[in-house]
């Protein structure tokens, strides 16, 4: 009987135990601040940064450039490809006729 009210207890200071340590205060974060810098190495930070954007857009130009290019090639070659099956289909109506007239 002795052990049945003893695992009680141990669960009710379990439970109160992890309770507790949940509803403390969390650790402060400790705070890590960036070094100071100097004018002139906050204006070669800025020009750089400028450079990687200019340069990004140069990018993001060719991309657009590129992706236009694609586009119209994938019309000139549809535009092929419908000229072709035209010019087919005219080849095979005339060799039809010619049959028949030979006939």
């Amino acid at each position: 009987m002795k052990n049945h009210i003893i695992i009680p207890n141990l669960t009710a200071t379990g439970l109160a135990l992890i309770l507790s340590g949940c509803a403390s205060d969390p650790a402060p974060v400790p705070v890590v601040q960036a070094p100071i810098l100097s004018g002139e190495q906050m204006l070669s930070e800025s020009q750089r940064l400028a450079s990687l954007g200019d340069r990004w857009k140069k990018g993001k130009a060719l991309v657009d450039r590129g992706t236009a290019l694609v586009r119209e090639g994938q019309n000139k070659i549809d535009e092929g490809n419908r000229l072709t099956q035209e010019g087919a289909q005219i080849q095979r109506e005339s060799e039809e006729s010619s049959s028949a007239l030979k006939k």
